[in-house]
């Protein structure tokens, strides 16, 4: 026996990749928080009239 405890604890490879995953998560979510549109600006009328052929 090598007196490790095989009891389904994830192994340091499991472990670096599941934080590996958390930081490109956390880099992702960061991403799109810096590029997202506030709700105000889409959904803001604005007039345009070239559908109605006027000048």
């Amino acid at each position: 026996m090598s007196g490790k405890d095989d009891t389904g604890a994830p192994n340091m490879g499991e472990q670096i990749d599941a934080a590996e995953r958390e930081q490109a998560k956390r880099r992702l979510l960061a991403q799109a928080e810096a590029e997202r549109i506030p709700v105000q600006e889409t959904t803001r009328a604005v007039p345009d009239r070239r559908w109605r052929g006027e000048p």
